[in-house]
């Protein structure tokens, strides 16, 4: 029997975890994964492989391609190598926070990030480098399918949008440093200490993500909560049995004998039945986002936007050398999105709010920005002054990403909350799948057909047009806010409906049980 409420032990101070500790906790890891992509694409780290003039004097390759003699074509393998992990993984984490503490799983995955950027720092041949790289795309994995719903959990109601853009906003500015950092450290030390210096920095968040009580998601059941209902019922079942006996090696239950070779069957097969409900779970579930309006055509949209921006981030600096003859286009071209990127996807969480946080306005955001940032941009590209190129290539590029928190907000808001990690996780797959990875090679071999980078951009540009079309579609649909959708589970109902932070209470409803 359960004691009364008013013997039972003490509640366990709340946690120490409040709203905007966890949202700088979340952004600084998500700026340090954004510093390692900068990172290995910087000069300092990447490097170049050996060349020789004419005269037969040969200079030495310097960071990763020079010490291990790479091709660009295996140079080039080692950001898809990330990629694969990252795709990879992504839906399976998303799929695991039904079964384990999506806490935790943060956990695990920052854990793997550390453990492979180290073998990167200590790699001895190209392969081994590139499994390490597979490695931290999976590690990542974790974070990108969970962290936002944590954050659109706990930011306060009217703060929503701006609390995601302040966290997507770390990826223009973690790149921004990431070229800094390993320009600098690659430089004056050795490339193999910019890794080094990335997992010590990572290495605190994985332990934490082990030690602090975990937090949990809305729509989902703590994991010792089903643990503990099992435990009851295996024991209410034995209980009411009276006949439960044991005889020459045989247990009886109910007059029936199980040797203990069956019982080990019996386990096996439980498991094999247990992995068959996974995936039959994560079917049903891909089945309902597909079917989602709503859903489809954010990522639709978000697609043709990433496939313009995963091009404009690739062959932008060589487009505008060409075009416009630029000296310095690397870093002209890089000041300008790091200055954009982070003021654009700030004000677009911020204008968002201060509309009202919906679905619907969340698509009129989203096509409204986009559209007149592709005029902004396409018009920069017929200009033939490079002062007023600039001046509209900005402006578009300060609209173009004001988009970054209304489409994760949609993401996030248009399924019921069980599903939000999945969802995260299905939208990255499919930006990168079919937007921004083939982009700059489909991008190359129109301009190798053409031969003009001016009607090239023009053209790439012109997809944005395609992107603010796809989400102006958006306005028009039926669109309800599922976020606070209770629709759980009866053993678990009263668990979930409680807030993940700030109250560090135990939940009495499992006491009762």
């Amino acid at each position: 029997m359960v004691p009364p409420s008013s013997s039972r032990d003490p509640s366990p101070p709340p946690s120490w975890f409040t709203p905007k500790r966890l949202l700088i906790i979340f952004c600084v890891i998500n700026m340090i994964n954004y510093v390692d992509r900068g990172a290995i694409a910087s000069n300092g780290v990447n490097g170049s492989s050996e060349t020789c003039d004419d005269k037969g004097i040969c200079k030495s390759g310097s960071g990763i391609q020079g010490e291990f003699d790479l091709t660009n074509f295996q140079d080039g393998l080692l950001s898809s190598a990330f990629m694969v992990g990252l795709l990879v993984a992504s839906p399976i984490f998303a799929s695991l926070a039904k079964s384990y503490n999506p806490f935790r799983l943060i956990g695990v995955g920052l854990s793997v990030w550390t453990l492979s950027v180290a073998g990167c720092a200590s790699a001895f041949s190209f392969w081994f480098i590139a499994i390490c790289r597979m490695l931290v795309g999976v590690g990542e994995a974790s974070f990108i399918s969970l962290a936002a719903p944590f954050i659109d959990d706990n930011a306060p109601v009217s703060q929503k949008t701006a609390w995601l853009a302040m966290f997507y906003m770390c990826i223009p500015t973690g790149i921004a440093l990431g070229y800094v950092y390993g320009g600098y450290v690659g430089g004056h030390f050795h490339w193999r200490y910019a890794f080094w210096g990335e997992a010590l920095l990572m290495l605190p968040f994985a332990v934490f993500g082990f030690l602090v009580k975990p937090l949990q998601l809305k729509g989902f059941s703590p994991v010792e909560s089903k643990k503990a209902l099992a435990s009851v019922e295996t024991v209410s079942s034995v209980t009411d049995d009276s006949k439960a006996s044991k005889l020459d090696g045989r247990m009886l239950v109910g007059g029936d004998g199980i040797i203990a070779d069956e019982l080990s069957k019996t386990s096996k097969s439980e498991s094999i039945h247990n992995i068959l409900n996974q995936l039959s779970r994560f079917a049903k579930d891909m089945k309902v986002l597909l079917v989602d309006k709503v859903y489809v055509v954010n990522v639709f949209g978000y697609i043709a936007y990433n496939f313009v921006i995963g091009a404009y981030s690739y062959w932008g600096p060589k487009a505008g050398y060409n075009i416009y003859h630029m000296k310095s286009a690397d870093m002209l071209f890089g000041g300008v999105t790091i200055v954009c990127g982070i003021l654009g996807t700030i004000s677009g969480g911020f204008i968002l709010d201060r509309m009202g946080a919906t679905i619907s306005n969340a698509f009129i955001l989203l096509s409204g920005a986009t559209f007149l940032g592709a005029i902004s941009c396409f018009s920069a590209f017929c200009l033939r002054s490079l002062y007023g190129f600039i001046v509209l290539f900005a402006v578009g590029e300060l609209l173009v990403f004001a988009t970054q928190a209304p489409v994760n907000y949609v993401c996030l808001h248009c399924v019921r909350p069980s599903l939000r990690p999945l969802s995260m996780a299905i939208s990255t797959v499919s930006i990168h799948i079919f937007g921004d990875v083939p982009s700059s090679p489909l991008v190359g071999i129109l301009q190798d057909h053409i031969n003009n980078w001016r009607d090239t951009a023009l053209i790439l540009t012109s997809i944005l047009f395609l992107a603010a079309g796809i989400w102006f579609i958006g306005v028009f649909l039926h669109a309800v806010d599922k976020s606070n959708d209770g629709s759980q589970p009866v053993s678990t109902s009263r668990i979930t409906s409680r807030k993940p932070l700030l109250d560090g209470n135990v939940d009495e409803s499992l006491c009762e049980v």
